[in-house]
């Protein structure tokens, strides 16, 4: 535990102290965020903020290649090459957006792509848990993998859009997901050493670093270069744990214990998949691209409805913490303990969702 916590610790450090000299930059080369129709700030921000996030990934990978317990990770397999390949591919990918822009097609192109390189080098999803174990061939496997990553780095993207709202939903997304993956090696006598425990330490501690600097009122935004990179590390943990554990190693024969390595991700990502799915159904129902903006997520609705932005951002982490600390609470605890704090803290949620009170002049 020590050697993860001091990844975190670096990742978050190198982050936090790039931050500025990437914002430098990106105001001096007039990389900013112009205000459009959807946007819900006043005036342009500098991007590129995924610069940092990235230099962030970079220090920690190099840094537990260098451990001695975590390095395990590196001399095991070849999952930590392919994950760092497939990062740098979507990180350029989305420095280009940020700098440039692309159509939505180019940029779905390439986090194909990067999610491509990444599934050939060896970072595939091997079964489904449906009727027992399914064990997927060479092809399915490919194509289910490269489905999760381009989904989950798209969830992502949609929900960034208020100040510090992504990085604190995958943040707390992550931290979620390390407990789990840790939790679950130590209780059933795995190796503790795994890429998924090292990638969303990593990830916790990239989003601690830069969320000073990106909560509201902003200075930088991570931009299509920091929430892409997220999303692929996040899907990455997810594919490098529940994509190759055997279901039913991690408990008895119920039907939680098996189907949790993959139920518990998409609890933990279910507030940015909720946005997704129903934005995908809003604009096609209108004919109108999947992909085109508008200004009607679940953020925009807080807004709507008298929530400030700070307000606003906390309400979404309430509830994305119900579900991904509900989840892992249940696998380790019991699911009644889980569900219980879940309930806890989605009723919380809820008194915050509704119409805040105005003083009346």
């Amino acid at each position: 535990m020590r050697e993860y916590v001091l990844v975190l610790l670096i990742s978050a450090a190198l982050t936090y102290l790039t931050v500025p000299v990437v914002r430098w930059y990106a105001v001096r080369w007039n990389v900013m965020a112009e205000i459009r129709d959807r946007d819900v700030h006043a005036f342009p921000i500098p991007r590129l903020g995924g610069v940092a996030m990235y230099v962030g990934f970079l220090a920690g990978m190099l840094v537990a290649s260098q451990l001695r317990f975590v390095s395990d990770v590196f001399r095991d397999s070849n999952d930590a090459i392919a994950v760092i390949s497939g990062a740098t591919l979507i990180f350029l990918v989305g420095v280009v957006d940020d700098i440039w822009g692309l159509d939505s097609l180019t940029k779905a192109a390439g986090q194909i792509v990067a999610a491509g390189v990444m599934a050939l080098q060896g970072v595939q999803l091997l079964y489904l848990p449906i009727n027992g174990v399914i064990s997927l061939d060479y092809g399915t496997s490919i194509i289910l993998t490269v489905l999760l990553v381009v989904v989950t780095v798209n969830a992502i993207n949609f929900v960034d859009g208020l100040d510090g709202l992504a990085a604190g939903i995958i943040g707390i997304g992550s931290l979620s997901f390390f407990a789990f993956s840790y939790l679950l090696s130590v209780d059933k006598g795995f190796e503790r050493a795994t890429t998924a425990t090292l990638l969303t330490a990593i990830l916790v501690g990239i989003c601690a670093g830069f969320l000073p600097h990106n909560f509201n009122p902003a200075r930088i935004f991570m931009g299509d270069s920091g929430s892409m990179l997220a999303g692929l590390l996040l899907s990455a943990s997810v594919i490098t744990l529940a994509g190759k554990l055997d279901p039913y190693a991690v408990g008895d024969t119920a039907l939680l214990a098996p189907l949790m390595p993959l139920l518990l991700p998409f609890a933990v990502l279910a507030v940015p998949l909720v946005d997704l799915l129903l934005a995908v159904a809003r604009r096609t129902g209108a004919r109108r691209s999947p992909f085109s903006p508008d200004k009607l997520h679940l953020h925009h609705r807080l807004l709507e409805i008298g929530h400030t932005q700070r307000q606003a951002v906390l309400v979404m982490y309430l509830w994305a913490s119900a579900l991904a600390i509900g989840s892992a609470v249940s696998v380790f605890v019991s699911l009644p303990a889980g569900i219980g704090v879940a309930l806890v803290i989605a009723t919380l949620a809820v008194l915050a969702t509704r119409r805040p009170r105005r003083l009346s002049r």
